[in-house]
C-alpha cells in the first residue's frame, strides 16, 4: 500500500513539474487561439479633483478565432 501511494506522489509532482515548463511561445499560442480581453481604467486627479480619466478595452485573439466566434452567434 505505502508503494502506491508514493508512486502516486512521484507522478502528481511529475505534472506539476511539467505545468511549471511553459515558454512564452506557448503562451502567445493559447491566447491567440482563445482570445483574451484586458480592461483597466485610469484616473489622474489631483488635489482629489479628477482631472484625466482613461478607460482601455483590448481584445487580442488571432483572426481565425474571432472569424469562430463571429460565426456562432
Amino acid at each position: 500500500m505505502e508503494k502506491n501511494t508514493e508512486n502516486n506522489d512521484i507522478q502528481h509532482n511529475d505534472i506539476i513539474n511539467r505545468s511549471k515548463d511553459f515558454t512564452l511561445l506557448e503562451m502567445l499560442d493559447r491566447v491567440l487561439n482563445k482570445g483574451v480581453i484586458i480592461a483597466g481604467d485610469v484616473v489622474i486627479s489631483v488635489a482629489d479633483i479628477d482631472l484625466v480619466y482613461l478607460g482601455v478595452k483590448l481584445m487580442l485573439s488571432s483572426v481565425e478565432t474571432m472569424e469562430k466566434l463571429k460565426e456562432n452567434k
